[in-house]
C-alpha cells in the first residue's frame, strides 16, 4: 500500500509539473552597458556577481545604484548582469509613482521612446536619455515546452495564479528561446494583488 501511495503522489507532482508553471516577483532593477558602468564605478570596474538567476547566463551583483526622478528617489537598486548593450531600469507602477515618472509598460529591451532618469552611484551621476520601463508580465520558456503548451513566441496568454489571492492575469506575453527555463515574471505590484509566495504556480488558460 505505501508502494502505491508514494507512485500515485509522485504522478500526482508529474502532472502539476507539466501542467503548470512556476511564479517569480522580479524587483526593481537596473542593467548597465559598459560605458555606464565606467562612469559610474571607474574604467575597467567587473561586477561582483552574488546569486545566479532563473534565467541561464543572468546574475544579481553585490552593487547598488538610487535611481533618482523628479518627485523622490528609489535606493538600493540592484545590477542585474551580463552587461547590456545600452542601459535599462525596470520598476514597478508603484515605484513611478514614488519617482515621479511615467514610464510605458514593454518587454524588456524594448526602450524605444521610453523616459530616461538620473542614475547616482555615491558622487557618480550619470544621466539617461532613455531605458526606463515598467516591464510587462511575461513567461519566459523552452521551445520544448512551448510545443506542448500550445504556445507560441510572441503569443498573449491568460494566466491562472495558484496563490493566496488567486486571480487570472490577462495579456501576459509568451517568450520562447533556448536559452530561457520555463519560468513566469511578475513584478511586486503584481505578486502582492494575488499574495504570491515563492513556489507558487499558476497555469495557462485555454
Amino acid at each position: 500500500m505505501t508502494t502505491n501511495v508514494l507512485a500515485i503522489e509522485r504522478l500526482a507532482e508529474e502532472i502539476v509539473s507539466r501542467l503548470t508553471i512556476e511564479i517569480e516577483a522580479s524587483g526593481r532593477h537596473i542593467h548597465l552597458s559598459r560605458g555606464d558602468l565606467e562612469a559610474l564605478f571607474g574604467a575597467g570596474y567587473q561586477l561582483n556577481r552574488v546569486k545566479d538567476l532563473s534565467q541561464p547566463g543572468q546574475y544579481a551583483c553585490a552593487e547598488r545604484l538610487t535611481l533618482e526622478g523628479p518627485k523622490g528617489k528609489l535606493e538600493r537598486v540592484v545590477i542585474l548582469g551580463p552587461e547590456r548593450s545600452e542601459s535599462q531600469a525596470e520598476i514597478s507602477l508603484t515605484d513611478a509613482v514614488a519617482l515621479g515618472i511615467t514610464p510605458p509598460v514593454r518587454l524588456s529591451g524594448d526602450i524605444q521612446g521610453t523616459p530616461g532618469l538620473t542614475v547616482r552611484h555615491g558622487e557618480r551621476v550619470i544621466r539617461l536619455e532613455r531605458g526606463l520601463i515598467v516591464a510587462k508580465r511575461h513567461i519566459h520558456m523552452t521551445p520544448e515546452d512551448a510545443g506542448r503548451l500550445g504556445v507560441a513566441d510572441g503569443q498573449n496568454v491568460r494566466f491562472r495564479c495558484f496563490t493566496n489571492r488567486p486571480l487570472v492575469f490577462e495579456q501576459m506575453e509568451v517568450r520562447v528561446s533556448p536559452k530561457f527555463s520555463t519560468v513566469v515574471h511578475i513584478d511586486y505590484d503584481e505578486a502582492n494583488a494575488c499574495g504570491f509566495q515563492k513556489g507558487d504556480r499558476g497555469m495557462i488558460l485555454p
